[in-house]
């Protein structure tokens, strides 16, 4: 009995915990030292890296919004243009870092963030091919988003993640809510469309169910306006029936967030792909499985 005993104790000692290949090959000193500046802001380097970025995303945006300007246009378009391609140009170089720097490029080019930084340099390269297209660099504002991190600002951070993971939970919710509302502008303007008619501006349906959405939004542009007494009345029951509409998403996605910001997450960075909102006690990134 004794030996057999050992010899279940010996089988357990040659159980050996399952690695990832993350744990396997982890970053080498130098991909590991960029991770750190690139991706953490708790270090002198990291937070002197954010806020050149972030000085940098603010001035590459004003030089885009300053080209639209005729006036400027005309008299500073070169130095604007070359601007625009020198910003480029760095954010390039600082998205390839991004992917050197990370176990896992391909799923850190996929993430939130990676897809932004892609997008903040694309425009540049596009309006090569596309008159006009760089004005879609205006998209790098996003990525002052980084400004929560950098000053140490992630609990508003964490807020917005929990608004984010509300808004996706109630999505089924939300789309029932709004099929039942088209559902509603379309009998609603064709009922409309039908007691006014053209002679008073509802010349067909898609015109009144645009006046239905107008009104049942209470933006009311007042471009368009029922007439007759039996109109007027069906128009203020769409008003009310707007008023009480609104609340509807509003309190499915106050539900979600309620139930949502009783989980805690934790603000620390994969350095295997550089997701963010990991659980407090979690060891292991839930993306890609890297060690915290």
């Amino acid at each position: 009995m004794a030996s057999s005993k050992s010899t279940k104790g010996n089988k357990k000692s040659f159980i050996r915990p399952i690695l990832t290949a993350s744990e396997q090959k982890p970053l080498s000193p130098w991909r590991g030292r960029l991770h750190e500046i690139i991706f953490e802001a708790h270090t002198p380097a990291g937070k002197a890296f954010d806020v050149a970025l972030l000085l940098a995303i603010v001035l590459s945006v004003i030089a885009v919004m300053l080209e639209s300007v005729e006036s400027v246009r005309v008299q500073y378009g070169g130095l604007l243009q070359g601007i625009e391609w020198f910003f480029t140009i760095v954010f390039t170089i600082e998205y390839v870092l991004r992917l050197i720097t990370v176990l896992h490029p391909s799923r850190y080019a996929t993430s939130f963030f990676g897809l932004v930084d892609l997008l903040a340099v694309v425009p540049t390269y596009i309006s090569l091919f596309v008159a006009g297209a760089q004005t879609l660099l205006v998209i790098r504002i996003i990525r002052l988003l980084r400004v929560f991190r950098v000053f140490k600002l992630t609990r508003y951070l964490g807020e917005a993640r929990y608004l984010t993971i509300a808004l996706r939970s109630s999505r089924h919710k939300v789309v029932v809510f709004l099929a039942t509302v088209l559902t509603l502008v379309v009998i609603i303007g064709t009922l409309m469309y039908l007691i006014e008619g053209p002679t008073n501006g509802f010349t067909s349906i898609p015109r009144s169910v645009y006046w239905a959405v107008v009104t049942m939004t209470t933006v009311g542009y007042g471009d368009i306006a029922p007439k007759t007494v039996f109109g007027q009345t069906l128009a203020a029951f769409v008003m009310i029936l707007g008023y009480a509409i609104i609340a509807v998403p509003t309190g499915i996605v106050s539900a979600e967030l309620v139930q949502v910001s009783r989980k805690q997450q934790s603000p620390e960075v994969c350095p295997g792909c550089g997701a963010e909102g990991h659980d407090q006690d979690a060891d292991f990134c839930k993306h890609c499985g890297t060690r915290l």
